[in-house]
């Protein structure tokens, strides 16, 4: 942990003040703060880059991104508690005002990028039961009970994060598609926290989460399995996966045009997968409506010592 003297002397500079100030609001790219700030962008790299030496920040590549947010709370924590007590300088206003455009920018592209898709969204949309519905029965799976720390796995567009992020302490999206993960980004505002990875390897701790969610996530996944394991292995005891997705169908055009691997789940499966993950079944409902039906099912992380069943899978590499 850097000292009191390093965390003085990073903030003793009006650009990097700057920065911490910004990025308090939301997560942004160095070509985002160099176009809030008005540098070049190698510029606010380095000033980033001394930031984070101290604490103060995290830098995190994505694709050919690199997005800085807030460093740990302990450590930021007292610096921005002061800021608020010590009130806005005059800069503060036309920083705000440009940092609204990167946001009017990010929601333009976001609408760009749907109307691009919009067709072949619907036609998916279109043979099973309408969103809303899956949503409202997803709700009522996770009831009233606390969410606590949440990870979305596959996020996309961050739609789960945005229905259920709200009633949780802190919320997670994970995604291996830079693109997808600024679509979320400018959907979410800075609600959550987005990172780029495989949902093979969480980037979370064994049992940070108390819910996991994969929405129509797994009939891409060329190993369920696994991914269901490594979504046990971040469950703490107690904790409750939510999958939706498709019962099992004869639609061979998805995986030719829609890059769909599997062709819908048995609850059979989902519960021996359950079993290999450490958790055990803990509802499922059928919601049919058009030509594909959509299943939910809930996991429950069993009690410590039953999960290694799971972690044996990943070892040797079942896909089954």
């Amino acid at each position: 942990m850097a000292s009191a003297l390093d965390i003085f002397r990073a903030l003793a500079d009006a650009t990097r003040l700057r920065i911490v100030t910004l990025v308090r609001s939301m997560e942004l790219s160095v070509g985002e703060l160099a176009q809030v700030l008005g540098q070049s962008q190698p510029r606010v790299s380095r000033h980033v880059k001394i930031l984070e030496d101290a604490g103060l920040v995290q830098r995190r590549r994505e694709g050919s991104w690199v997005f800085v947010a807030l460093g740990a709370r302990h450590v930021i924590g007292p610096i921005t508690d002061s800021l608020d007590a010590w009130g806005g300088d005059h800069w503060t206003v036309a920083d705000a005002a440009r940092l609204a455009a990167v946001r009017a920018d990010r929601e333009a592209n976001a609408a760009a990028w749907f109307e691009a898709r919009a067709e072949n969204w619907d036609a998916i949309r279109s043979l099973h039961v309408a969103e809303s519905e899956v949503e409202a029965a997803m709700a009522d799976m996770l009831g009233d009970a606390p969410v606590g720390t949440l990870i979305d796995i596959g996020t996309g567009t961050g739609r789960m994060l945005e229905l259920f992020g709200g009633h949780a302490d802190a919320a997670f999206g994970i995604d291996r598609s830079s693109e997808m993960l600024r679509l979320a980004r400018a959907k979410l505002g800075g609600r959550a926290e987005l990172r780029q990875a495989d949902l093979y390897a969480l980037p979370l701790a064994d049992g940070a989460a108390d819910v996991a969610i994969l929405h129509h996530v797994l009939h891409f996944a060329e190993a369920p399995a696994l991914a269901l394991a490594e979504a046990g292995r971040v469950l703490g005891r107690g904790g409750r996966l939510l999958i939706a997705d498709f019962a099992p169908h004869d639609r061979e055009d998805l995986r030719t045009k829609d890059a769909h691997v599997r062709l819908g789940f048995a609850d059979d499966q989902i519960e021996g997968w359950f079993a290999g993950a450490g958790l055990v079944p803990a509802g499922n409902q059928t919601l049919k409506g058009g030509e594909l039906t959509v299943k939910l099912w809930m996991g429950r992380k069993a009690a410590s010592g039953q999960g290694q069943q799971g972690r044996r899978l990943r070892a040797v590499g079942v896909a089954a």
